[in-house]
């Protein structure tokens, strides 16, 4: 008499494997969403740190002329080296952790869960204040909090990319806060 498996208990085995793969699936796609959350509160929570800071010191952070760690120069812009210090002076301030001494902006900035760090940029009238992600971004969640939080187009409104949104690469993320 030969021995094998029956039909049942491969069909068992089958349906056992086809769960396993649906709830490593399933995982990954979770995960997925709690980073999205995560970078859509962080933008969220920085904005917050900036208009505080603004409102402690009558200017924004990276632009104080009166940081401890470095100074701005007072003008409403937040360029040049001052997105550096932007990020050092609200560690100074006690607004978000890190390393103050830091002079580059890869290492001091706030690290995304995505990949990559924010970046606080801009001012004055004519070029609003951003936060901005360079090449980290998946052109798929820039869509998607664009269609969320904004209009939806790619190159207008307060969620920007730097590319169409049907393209597949990895993009720069432009949120305008204020």
């Amino acid at each position: 008499m030969r021995k094998g498996f029956t039909l049942v208990e491969l069909s068992i085995v089958m349906v056992i494997i086809g769960l396993l793969i649906g709830g490593v699936l399933k995982g990954k796609a979770m995960i997925e969403n709690a980073k999205i959350k995560r970078f859509q509160n962080d933008i969220k929570s920085l904005t917050a740190v900036v208009y505080t800071y603004q409102d402690k010191y009558g200017y924004y952070p990276g632009d104080d002329p009166n940081g401890l760690s470095c100074q701005g120069d007072g003008n409403g812009y937040i360029n040049g080296t001052e997105n550096v210090c932007a990020w050092r002076q609200l560690i100074d301030d006690g607004a978000i952790t890190g390393d103050a001494t830091q002079t580059t902006e890869s290492l001091v900035a706030k690290k995304t869960p995505l990949g990559g760090y924010y970046r606080i940029l801009g001012g004055g009238a004519t070029n609003p204040f951003y936060i901005q992600v360079p090449n980290y971004v998946p052109n798929k969640i820039i869509r998607g909090l664009d269609v969320k939080e904004d209009d939806g187009v790619y190159n207008t409104g307060d969620i920007r990319s730097n590319r169409a949104y049907t393209n597949t690469a990895d993009s720069t993320l432009t949120w305008y806060i204020f």
